[in-house]
């Protein structure tokens, strides 16, 4: 459940707020065991998701970077080739 959520800080570009609110449900979810909660419990869980949100977007607003901030396509690519090393996945082949 939590595998999608990535590291936020020290992109450029910076995280969207849809890229916070899905780091929010998805560590909801994996709280909650659970990737749909019940009638009876679904305000409360919007209310998590939304107060994590809030709560991770001040905390990316206030870390303070010491390198130089990481491009998202590059960092995709070696997450891409890691997988295709570790026989999680095929190779992609190339366009033609």
């Amino acid at each position: 459940m939590c595998r999608n959520i990535h590291t936020l800080h020290n992109f450029e570009p910076a995280a969207t707020s849809d890229e916070v609110n899905a780091a929010a449900l998805q560590y909801v979810r994996k709280i909650a065991g659970t990737t749909k909660p019940s009638k009876a419990n679904q305000d409360a869980f919007d209310r998590a998701v939304h107060e994590i949100a809030h709560l991770t977007q001040h905390l990316l607003d206030d870390l303070v970077a010491t390198t130089p901030p990481k491009n998202r396509e590059e960092e995709a690519e070696k997450a891409r080739a890691r997988a295709v090393r570790s026989g999680r996945y095929a190779a992609v082949p190339a366009a033609s």
